[in-house]
């Protein structure tokens, strides 16, 4: 690695760290922890990349960019923060970052990035200067999974494509379509969550699009539109003009599968489907879910509520959760957390008590019930009252359904040593039909033992 880079931010530690790992790695170095010196050295010329921090004692490093690439256009400049959220990727992205790490990174991907950037010699294209965006999405998170969504976010957000949104119930699918309008050139135009009634009648489809004239049109749920409604959209798509919104659309189900079943037009997935976004569920990212938890414990706090904050056990408990209805469910809990905690902390006591006692679905036991099925009506009456009350999210049928697949698939495999035709023929379904479903659910097949 050959070049010298340039090292703002406020934490010695950090600024140590990348100096020596950077000068192991054949740079020259200037580390500072003010911005004035940073850019004093941009503007003389020094430099082929910028590291820099957000937050820092004189200054907002984001709102430097601009000034960098005026006054270096091509001086590429990675942007590390804490500020682990959608606004801050979004804004890195929006100022002509080159890159965008969240604390605490990883230095060797750091190196890797940082090499790769003293390679490129591009010009950064103009920022924008208008910073109007909402403060209240709850779209935190330092998981690889969310930065990988806010990366994806920020590359598609300004680009014609229509946008598919997927991910479960209550992970905030609508959040991200509403992110991607705001956090975008179409951000001062409408943005028009469209349902199966705003496409009714003659006039249904052009009122709908002169709503939205400019803006962005959102299809929400659009797995669950009756396939009337799903013929209406393409015509509707087909017809679109110079002055067309941006198409989106979100859905809990999966597209393709739908589409296999006929459920879904063909021609009207392709049309959506420009660029798929898929928001994990909590489960797979529950680092996330104290940052979270404070997120929603400030924001009862703004709204009048008492101060709380979440004890270590009471944060453990909710890691091992499953959180079947996802950051809605886990908003709910937290709100009923403030309201019902007797001090200050709340605990894990509290925590169980909200979750139903069970810090999670446990799997289903044998040998404790006569029949099967009352073996499983005890587990479903137990995932029902781990949501405290509250429903637990639509779509219960098929997640309930899939998740007694895999496993009765799994050992009707294992009882065949691996044979699929006499797996098939035991579970009474057609051979492509288990092909198709060892394939969907990830069903590592092996054959072993003979029959006897």
């Amino acid at each position: 690695m050959d070049g010298t880079v340039l090292v703002a931010d406020d934490d010695r530690t950090i600024r140590t760290v990348l100096t020596q790992a950077l000068t192991r790695a054949g740079c020259k170095v200037h580390a500072t922890s003010s911005l004035v010196t940073l850019m004093r050295w941009v503007e003389e010329g020094k430099g082929d990349l910028v590291i820099s921090d957000v937050v820092m004692p004189d200054g907002n490093g984001l709102e430097q960019l601009p000034k960098i690439a005026e006054a270096r256009p091509g001086l590429p400049v990675i942007v590390i923060s804490a500020q682990n959220t959608i606004m801050t990727a979004i804004q890195a992205a929006e100022a002509d970052a080159y890159d965008y790490l969240p604390k605490p990174f990883d230095l060797p991907d750091l190196m890797k990035r940082s090499a790769r950037a003293l390679d490129i010699k591009q010009r950064a294209r103009v920022p924008r200067t208008d910073d109007a965006e909402p403060d209240d999405l709850p779209l935190v998170g330092r998981t690889a999974a969310m930065q990988a969504l806010y990366r994806l976010v920020a590359r598609v957000m300004n680009t014609p494509l229509s946008v598919l949104v997927t991910g479960e119930s209550g992970t905030g699918k609508s959040l991200i379509a509403r992110a991607i309008h705001d956090f975008s050139d179409r951000r001062s135009l409408p943005f028009v969550v469209a349902s199966a009634a705003d496409l009714e009648g003659m006039d249904g489809p052009s009122a709908l699009l002169s709503r939205a004239k400019g803006g962005s049109l959102v299809f929400d749920e659009v797995g669950d539109l009756p396939m009337d409604t799903q013929a209406r959209i393409v015509r509707m798509l087909d017809a679109l003009g110079d002055t067309a919104p941006r198409i989106m659309a979100t859905s809990r189900s999966d597209l393709l599968e739908s589409l296999d079943e006929g459920r879904v037009r063909e021609d009207l997935y392709y049309r959506l489907a420009g660029v798929t976004v898929t928001v994990p569920a909590l489960r797979d990212r529950v680092d996330d879910i104290p940052l979270l938890a404070e997120h929603f414990l400030l924001r009862a706090e703004r709204d009048g509520a008492p101060q709380r904050v979440l004890g270590s056990s009471a944060q453990d408990l909710m890691r091992a959760y499953t959180w079947p209805g996802n950051v809605r469910q886990l908003e709910n809990v937290v709100r009923r957390l403030v309201v019902t905690a007797t001090s200050d902390e709340i605990g894990r006591t509290e925590v169980e008590q909200v979750l139903g006692s069970q810090p999670a679905v446990e799997p289903l036991q044998t040998g404790n019930s006569d029949k099967l099925s009352g073996s499983v009506a005890q587990h479903l009456k137990r995932y029902f009252d781990l949501h405290g009350g509250m429903l637990p999210p639509p779509g219960l049928y098929q997640r309930i359904l899939r998740e007694v697949e895999a496993p009765l698939i799994e050992i009707a495999l294992d009882a065949t040593s691996g044979n699929q035709a006499k797996c098939a023929d035991l579970l009474g379904i057609n051979r492509n039909t288990l092909r198709k479903k060892i394939t969907d659910l990830d069903i590592h097949v092996t054959r072993r033992r003979k029959l006897m």
